[in-house]
């Protein structure tokens, strides 16, 4: 799977005008249940048990959370760009800008763990951190996000 099966242009917001953590989880589930058909409570609350276990806030700035629920039919992906940094609980303690939610069905197992590799991997590098904090148009940063991610593949 690639990036750009997990990311459409739809499911890139800019600007997330949250100012909590609880907030920015919020509105990345409306969205996450618009593109996916999903529930929007049930979205919310999987993510927010998830970041109970520790936080998804791999430092430098970007957070990852991300879950699993029954009757989805394949991942979603969904990036945003805050407005203001906000306290993300982050491992670095550094507050988060970029975020990028990962939902998945119960049983993807090998494809849920390696697309959060596939994010990782494409969210430590800070030159494309760099990039997209500098962009502040929507579909620039869908964009850049696929350009950055491709050829690789999920």
């Amino acid at each position: 799977m690639k990036v750009r099966d997990l990311l459409s242009a739809e499911s890139v917001i800019y600007p997330i005008r949250a100012t909590s953590k609880k907030q920015v989880l919020e509105e990345l589930a409306y969205h996450a249940a618009n593109i996916s058909g999903h529930n929007q409570r049930s979205i919310f609350d999987v993510i927010l048990e998830r970041e109970r276990l520790g936080t998804t806030g791999i430092g430098r700035g970007v957070a990852i959370p991300h879950g699993k629920l029954p009757n989805l039919n394949r991942l979603y992906g969904v990036f945003g760009k805050l407005e203001k940094p906000v306290n993300f609980e982050a491992v670095d303690h550094q507050n988060i800008d970029l975020i990028f939610l990962l939902i998945a069905p119960e049983s993807s197992g090998a494809d849920h763990l390696q697309a959060l590799s596939r994010i990782s991997r494409l969210f430590r590098d800070s030159d494309v951190c760099k990039k997209l904090r500098a962009t502040n148009d929507h579909n620039l940063l869908h964009k850049l996000l696929l350009d950055q991610a491709e050829p690789s593949s999920i």
